[in-house]
């Protein structure tokens, strides 16, 4: 996959079929505006993915900046769903300023060669976010591309958004936000070395610091399952501060993999959150630690498979 990121100065040579918006969570509604796209390849144009960066929101002051899906997290789901390109828009006060006509001719058409764009019915961009659909439609004849408009998806008669999928990870809902992504909430990280507490006392775990600006579930332990290099596994994860062990704070994910024993230190993993089973706490002793995570794990042996 191509990535064009933090620059306004690029040209796409072939022609392309455009996915424009934020992305955030990459949730099913998302997935209808890539499955559009994705299906032009046969007829020989290029997909691409046109977000900005940041978010208009963060920009404008109107967002905390915490993200379901980072920027390095699309960029792994994109190219894992065979996306050509993915173009991340620099989003400052001058390039917020561009008139949505000037927006279109310039970098759809010119820069962009657009010959179809698939869009949600609540799209909006250049100044004052004025362009929307039904503009892209009114200058599409004349500038030699069709426009696509997707209803968004629904689920138990609820529209699925970006921010109705924020407030059930905030929830520690990750069952239901599982169901709005597609697949569950995923945190991608690299495995840092932590205190060797786990396997000390027999659990040996890989550790992830989430970046600041991922948005995270209630601290707690989670079901989950990890993807390390090629393969996934079980897995059952801490999600929070560990305050039995350090009173540092720093918030992290800790987990434990079933039939997994080798060092991935430095590695890239993506640890997979699919259903909350108790609040984090502090324990009075570590052998009261130890029995606990004795008994998550044997939970998590007789959960349901991933």
């Amino acid at each position: 996959m191509e990535i064009i990121s933090n620059t306004t100065d690029f040209y796409l040579e072939k022609e392309t079929a455009v996915a424009i918006g934020k992305f955030d969570g990459v949730h099913i509604g998302h997935r209808r505006l890539l499955e559009e796209i994705l299906s032009f390849k046969r007829k020989g144009l290029a997909s691409c993915v046109f977000t900005f960066a940041p978010a208009p929101a963060v920009l404008f002051g109107q967002s905390d900046g915490l993200e379901l899906t980072t920027r390095e997290e699309k960029r792994l789901l994109f190219e894992r769903m065979n996306v050509d390109i993915l173009i991340e828009f620099p989003m400052r006060l001058e390039t917020a300023a561009i008139l949505p006509e000037e927006f279109v001719r310039e970098i759809l058409v010119r820069r962009m060669n657009t010959r179809f764009i698939a869009a949600g019915n609540d799209l909006s961009f250049g100044a004052g976010g004025k362009g929307n659909a039904d503009f892209l439609r009114k200058l599409g004849p004349e500038l030699g591309f069709r426009v696509k408009t997707i209803e968004k998806a629904c689920l138990d008669g609820r529209e699925v958004s970006s921010t109705y999928l924020r407030s059930k990870v905030e929830e520690g809902d990750l069952v239901t936000a599982e169901k709005l992504m597609g697949m569950p909430y995923m945190v991608a990280g690299r495995v840092v070395e932590g205190k060797h507490i786990g396997r000390t006392m027999g659990f040996p775990t890989v550790n992830v610091i989430p970046g600041p600006d991922k948005l995270l579930p209630p601290v707690g332990v989670y079901y989950s399952s990890v993807r390390a290099g090629d393969r996934t596994y079980r897995s059952i994860s801490n999600v929070g501060c560990k305050p039995t062990v350090t009173d540092e704070g720093i918030m992290g994910i800790e987990s434990y993999l079933y039939s997994f024993d080798r060092e991935i230190y430095g590695e890239d993993i993506e640890v997979y959150l699919h259903a909350f089973r108790r609040p984090e706490r502090h324990f009075k002793d570590m052998e009261a630690l130890r029995c606990q995570l004795k008994e998550d794990i044997v939970a998590g042996e007789k959960w349901r498979a991933f």
